[in-house]
C-alpha cells in the first residue's frame, strides 16, 4: 500500500510539472513569432558598447547581420550590412574579418568609406589598422579605387588613407582630377582638408578644357585643387599653343594662366623668341613676360640678343626691353655687333591708310592698315663691331625704310677714320649697308700721324654702296677738305686746303676713280715747314679718340668726355648741335616715336642757321685758337705768306692756287695731289659707314 502510494504521488508531480511548462511557454516568446519564424530570421548584432562615446579614439563595430566566432580562429567573421566607425570616419563593407583586441579589420565587398557629405573612398577590399590609424584599399584595372572630394576625383589601384592626418596617397600609379585639370603620377597623395596635392615621378599634368593645349610635364609637382595652382620643384617644362616655359622651381596659375618662376627659368613664344632670368613673371593670355637678374631675350629670326638686369617681352605686340648693364648683340653678318646704351628698347607702330572710293575702276573707299617694327636705344649708346665703333645719345631702326637713324652728337670709327655729324642715317638691304646720309652736317677724319688728319666736311654727304663697298660719294654745301698728299717715299712734306660748293667722286675697289668739284674749288697747297696750325684742322674738327670703344667689354664704359659732350646741359661744345629747323621733318619724326626723353633744352641752345658755316669749337686741342674770321681769310694769309717767301716752294703754292680756280680736278700731274689725299679722305669714310 505505502509504495502504491507513492508512485501515484510522483505520476502526480510530473504532470502539474507538464501543466505548467505548457503554460509558461507562450509567455517566452514574442506575440505573433512562431517556431519557423525563429528559424528564418537571424537576430540583429547590437553595437559592442551600445552608448559609449564615438569621440573616442577606438574602432566600433556599428552593426552586422550576422557575427561568427570559432574557437580557433583569432577574429570575428561579420557578414551582411556590415559598419565599423573610427572617429568621424564610417566605413562599410559586405563581410569583413574583425579582430577588436587591435581594433583592426579586413573588409571585402562594396567597401565604402564616409567622412560627412564631403568625402567618399571606394573599393573592393580594406584592411584597416586602428593602432596605426591608417586603412589601405585595394582594386583592380578594371575597378580601381576611388576617393571623391566634392569635385575632386583620385583614382589608383592601391591607395592609402591616414585617419589621424587625415591625407591620402599612393604608390603605384594614380591619376587625380577636378574641373580644371587631370594629374597622373607615379606617387602621389592628397589632403581634402586643405586640397593640397602632391606629387612624384613622371608626373604629367594636362588641361581639360577643350579650348586649351595646356601640358606639364615635371617630377615633383604640388597643386591645389581649389586654387588650381601648380608647383613645380624641380626640372619642369610647360607647354601650351603661345609658348613653352623651362623651370626647376616656379607656380603655374592655370585658371589666370600667370606663372611665376625662379632659379634661372625660361620662357619660349611661338615664334621662337626666348624669355630668360633668374626670375620670370610670364601672363601666357597677355603673352607678356618680364625677367629680374641677368635678363636675356634670344631673337633667332633676326640673329638679335638683348640682355640686362631686367627686361621684358610681349610676344602679342612683339615688343622688347632691357635696362641695367643693358646689351644688344646683332650677329647676322657673322661678325657680333655689339651695343649698349641705358635702355634698349623695340616696338611695333601701326599705321593706317586710306584710300577714296573710284567710281571709274568700281572701288569702294577702303582702309590699309600698316605696321613696322621700331627698335631705340638711348641714352649714352654705344657699339662695337671689329670694323665698325660707335657712339650717339639717341639710336633708332625702322624696319619700313630699313633705315638707322643715329642722333645727338653720332660718331662712327673705323681704324684710324673717323665720321661726325649731327644725324647718321644708315640705310640698309638684306642687313648690308646700302646709303649713309649725313643729313645737316658732316665731317669726315683720318688719322694719318702724330697731328696730322684728312679732313672733309660739308653741310650733307651722301655715299652709296654695292656689296658693302663705297662706290659714290656725294657732298653738297660748303665742302671744306685739309689733305696731306703722300709722296713717293711715303713721306708728307705739303698740306692742301681746298673749299668748293659740291664734291661728287666715283670709287672702284676702294680706290678713287674720278673726283669733280664745282662750280668754283678755291685752295692752297703749303709746305708743312711753312703751315700755321690754323691750316691743319677744319673749324668744327675735333678727334674723340678717347671715347672710341676698343673692344666689346667697353661698350659698357662711359668715359667723363662723353657725359659731357651728352649732358643736356653741356659746356661750350665742339660740335655743332642739332638744328632744331628740318624742314624734311625726319629727326622730330624719329624722336617722336622713339620715345627719346624731351631734349627741347638741347635744341633751344643749338645754332639754327640756313648757312653752311658751322660754329667753331672752343676746345679743339692741338688745334689754332678759333676767332670769327673765316676760314678763306685764314687761307689766304697763307698765301700771302707764301708768296712773300723766298722758299723754292712757293711756285708750287701758286700753281696750285691758280689751277684751284677751274670746276673739275682733272687726272693731270698739276693737281694729281687732290684727288689723291681726297681718296684717303673718302675711302674712310667707307670703312665708317660699314
Amino acid at each position: 500500500m505505502h509504495s502504491t502510494s507513492k508512485g501515484r504521488n510522483r505520476r502526480a508531480r510530473c504532470l502539474i510539472a507538464a501543466v505548467l511548462l505548457l503554460v509558461a511557454l507562450p509567455m517566452l516568446l514574442p506575440a505573433g513569432v512562431t517556431q519557423q519564424d525563429k528559424t528564418e530570421k537571424l537576430p540583429e548584432i547590437k553595437p559592442q558598447i551600445p552608448n559609449v562615446n564615438r569621440d573616442d579614439d577606438r574602432v566600433f563595430l556599428e552593426r552586422a547581420d550576422v557575427l561568427h566566432k570559432q574557437d580557433e580562429d583569432s577574429f570575428m567573421v561579420l557578414t551582411g550590412n556590415v559598419e565599423f566607425s573610427h572617429g568621424a570616419m564610417l566605413m562599410f563593407c559586405d563581410s569583413a574579418h574583425f579582430f577588436p583586441w587591435s581594433e583592426s579589420f579586413d573588409a571585402f565587398g562594396n567597401v565604402r568609406m564616409e567622412q560627412g557629405d564631403t568625402l567618399f573612398v571606394y573599393g573592393d577590399e580594406l584592411n584597416y589598422r586602428g593602432d596605426q590609424h591608417i586603412a589601405y584599399l585595394y582594386g583592380n584595372d578594371n575597378n580601381p579605387v576611388r576617393m571623391i572630394n566634392r569635385n575632386v576625383t583620385l583614382r589608383t589601384p592601391v591607395f592609402a588613407y591616414d585617419l589621424r592626418e587625415e591625407y591620402g596617397y599612393y604608390t603605384e600609379t594614380g591619376e587625380l582630377e577636378d574641373k580644371t585639370n587631370r594629374l597622373v603620377s607615379i606617387e602621389g597623395e592628397y589632403t581634402p582638408s586643405t586640397k593640397r596635392a602632391e606629387f612624384y615621378n613622371d608626373v604629367v599634368l594636362t588641361s581639360l578644357s577643350k579650348s586649351d593645349t595646356l601640358t606639364i610635364y615635371s617630377d615633383k609637382l604640388f597643386y591645389n585643387t581649389a586654387t588650381h595652382v601648380a608647383e613645380l620643384k624641380s626640372p619642369s617644362t610647360i607647354i601650351n599653343k603661345q609658348a613653352t616655359i623651362d623651370t626647376d622651381n616656379g607656380t603655374y596659375n592655370t585658371d589666370t594662366e600667370i606663372a611665376e618662376l625662379f632659379n634661372r627659368s625660361k620662357v619660349t613664344a611661338s615664334n621662337g623668341t626666348t624669355l630668360e632670368g633668374d626670375t620670370l613673371f610670364y601672363d601666357r593670355i597677355k603673352g607678356f613676360g618680364e625677367a629680374f637678374g641677368h635678363m636675356e631675350i634670344v631673337d633667332t629670326a633676326d640673329c638679335l640678343i638683348l640682355s640686362g638686369d631686367y627686361g621684358f617681352y610681349n610676344e602679342l605686340t612683339d615688343s622688347s626691353f632691357a635696362t641695367g648693364h643693358a646689351l644688344a648683340k646683332e650677329y647676322s653678318q657673322g661678325d657680333t655687333l655689339y651695343m649698349h646704351a641705358r635702355y634698349l628698347y623695340s616696338y611695333l607702330v601701326t599705321d593706317s591708310v586710306s584710300f577714296e572710293a573710284d567710281t571709274v575702276a568700281g572701288t569702294e573707299a577702303w582702309t590699309r592698315i600698316d605696321t613696322t617694327h621700331v627698335m631705340v636705344a638711348h641714352p649714352r649708346v654705344r657699339f662695337y663691331r671689329s670694323d665698325l665703333q660707335g657712339i650717339c645719345d639717341s639710336l633708332q631702326f625702322q624696319e619700313k625704310d630699313t633705315t638707322l637713324y643715329m642722333h645727338y652728337h653720332p660718331i662712327v670709327w673705323s681704324g684710324d677714320r673717323q665720321i661726325n655729324g649731327n644725324v647718321i642715317q644708315v640705310h640698309l638691304n638684306d642687313s648690308t649697308i646700302d646709303r649713309v646720309t649725313l643729313p645737316e652736317f658732316a665731317l669726315t677724319a683720318e688719322h694719318i700721324e702724330d697731328e696730322y688728319f684728312n679732313q672733309l666736311s660739308g653741310k650733307e654727304m651722301i655715299a652709296y654702296f654695292v656689296d658693302g663697298d663705297m662706290r659714290r660719294l656725294d657732298v653738297n654745301g660748303n665742302v671744306q677738305a685739309i689733305m696731306l698728299p703722300t709722296e713717293e717715299d711715303s713721306t708728307y712734306n705739303k698740306i692742301v686746303n681746298v673749299e668748293s660748293s659740291f664734291l661728287t667722286a666715283d670709287f672702284l675697289d676702294r680706290k678713287i676713280l674720278r673726283m669733280k668739284m664745282w662750280p668754283q674749288t678755291n685752295g692752297t697747297v703749303t709746305p708743312l715747314y711753312l703751315a700755321k696750325k690754323s691750316l691743319f684742322y677744319l673749324p668744327n674738327f675735333h678727334w674723340y679718340i678717347d671715347m672710341k670703344p676698343n673692344e666689346p667689354e667697353d661698350v659698357f664704359i662711359i668715359p667723363e668726355s662723353m657725359e659731357i659732350l651728352m649732358s643736356d646741359i653741356p659746356p661750350a661744345r665742339e660740335m655743332p648741335r642739332r638744328r632744331s629747323d628740318n624742314p624734311e621733318g625726319t629727326e622730330t619724326e624719329v624722336s617722336e616715336s622713339s620715345e627719346v626723353p624731351d631734349r627741347s633744352e638741347s635744341s633751344e641752345g643749338s645754332e639754327s642757321s640756313e648757312s653752311s658755316e658751322i660754329p667753331e669749337s672752343s676746345e679743339v686741342p692741338e688745334s689754332p685758337e678759333s676767332s670769327e674770321s673765316s676760314e678763306v681769310p685764314e687761307r689766304s694769309e697763307s698765301s700771302e705768306s707764301s708768296e712773300g717767301s723766298e722758299s723754292s716752294e712757293v711756285p708750287e703754292s701758286s700753281e696750285s692756287s691758280e689751277s684751284s680756280e677751274s670746276s673739275e680736278v682733272s687726272e693731270s700731274s698739276e693737281s694729281s695731289e687732290v684727288p689723291e689725299v681726297s681718296e684717303s679722305s673718302e675711302s674712310s669714310e667707307v670703312s665708317e659707314s660699314q
